[in-house]
């Protein structure tokens, strides 16, 4: 059974794996961070938040310096579908941002009844509620 853990992410609770919601691709070890079967993207931070001050003229131009903060961004293998994306200081490792105890999910779902698990949270599909949509009618 599949669980879903975040837009993109799954855990398969037989097989205790990462998987991608989107291509089904594996990624890891559920015991291990989902980070370590990602690929990575080491960004420039002046690639997503550019200078606003010429570079040429001025020591500081509101943008992030690569000696300070670098944007690692996570990609599943098989779709390339971004899953993640974190600001660390040069040289950190990946933030290991999510931990589960995978004994007690296999616990907790083995009691509840089998069939497809459902998307978490309110549901926000547009609704027909006998108004034709931008006619105000």
């Amino acid at each position: 059974m599949k669980i879903p853990m975040t837009e993109y992410l799954a855990i398969n609770l037989e097989t205790e794996k990462w998987c991608c919601l989107r291509c089904d691709h594996v990624i890891g070890s559920a015991r291990k961070s989902y980070k370590e079967g990602l690929l990575v993207y080491d960004r420039d931070p002046r690639e997503i938040h550019r200078p606003i001050l010429d570079p040429e003229r001025y020591e500081f131009t509101y943008a992030p310096d690569p000696k300070w903060v670098r944007i690692l961004e996570y990609y599943c293998p098989g779709c390339g579908v971004m899953v993640e994306t974190e600001y660390t200081p040069p040289g950190h490792p990946p933030l290991h941002d999510m931990e589960f105890d995978i004994d007690a999910l296999k616990a907790q779902w083995k009691a509840r009844p089998k069939g497809p698990v459902s998307a978490l949270g309110p549901d926000t599909s547009p609704r027909d509620e006998g108004h034709q949509h931008g006619t105000g009618k």
